[in-house]
């Protein structure tokens, strides 16, 4: 029988409650036996998995990508590194899979030196198109969605301005930007990348499930929070992109399940029983 395939999820919350982790918790369960998986809480208590885990699914979380408080990163960015080089021997090593979810995207763009990371203007919260490159186009992931497709973004810092003769140097890909605001004198955020055949980040987060959200920002409380902060016409076009089963819906069930399925089907030499 063959052994599960172990996946580590590095909580990146910083003790702050979230939704992040419990979605992927869910799409992982998914899975049945298949996956075997464990939490780290990496900010708050310092957890951290070891190198042999097959799959790493790193989460959002809040504040600064440069608040190291208790010294976390260390470790961390030590892991991405050992990761990602014991990667370029695959004749020898078995491939490790990587995804990187919002805070993490920050950290690996940090990492790989991909772009500049600055705090945005204002707060990105809600539901919204982004596009994709000609590299985005050809990415396994995010085949299936359209272009533009929709994400649930919610972010105060953002990598801009790649640096494109590094990122060509090292074959990194930019697949996605935020959409075009041409009222705006500011340049789109990169809101994914592929930093290797086995190693992707997305600065939103494609865990979000779009029936939970829906229901979580239908409470009462927090729907006055988010009309207070953002206004009535964000809350209803946010809770009408979370109803089309085109948008949110479709993303939450395209871009992990596929970058999951294709690390399953290379470790077993099986496609993924979901």
């Amino acid at each position: 029988m063959q052994k599960p395939i172990r996946v580590a999820v590095l909580d990146m919350n910083n003790n702050v409650v979230n939704r992040g982790v419990p979605y992927i918790r869910r799409m992982l369960e998914r899975y049945g036996d298949a996956l075997q998986f464990d939490v780290f809480d990496v900010r708050h208590k310092l957890e951290l998995p070891d190198a042999s885990y097959d799959i790493y699914v790193s989460s959002g979380g809040p504040g600064s990508p440069f608040d190291f408080e208790g010294g976390w990163n260390v470790g961390y960015f030590s892991l991405i590194e050992e990761l990602f080089q014991h990667n370029q021997h695959p004749s020898v090593n078995r491939r490790k899979f990587v995804f990187f979810i919002c805070h993490s995207f920050q950290l690996a763009c940090q990492h790989f030196k991909t772009g500049e990371i600055k705090r945005r203007v204002t707060r990105s919260f809600g539901t919204f198109p982004v596009f994709k490159t000609d590299d985005g186009d050809r990415e396994p992931c995010f085949e299936g969605l359209p272009d533009p497709f929709y994400i649930a973004d919610f972010r105060d810092w953002q990598v801009i301005n790649a640096y494109e003769n590094y990122l060509l140097e090292n074959n990194f890909k930019v697949l996605a930007l935020e959409k075009d605001r041409p009222h705006v004198a500011l340049p789109r955020a990169i809101m994914a990348i592929r930093f290797s055949e086995t190693m992707i980040g997305t600065q939103f987060h494609p865990e979000a499930d779009a029936e939970g959200m829906f229901a979580y920002f239908n409470e009462a409380d927090r729907r006055a929070q988010v009309i207070r902060d953002f206004g009535d016409d964000k809350l209803e076009q946010m809770l009408a992109d979370l109803e089309d089963p085109q948008k949110i819906n479709l993303t939450h069930q395209t871009i992990l399940p596929k970058f999951l399925n294709a690390a399953i089907e290379e470790l077993t030499g099986e496609l993924a029983a979901v």
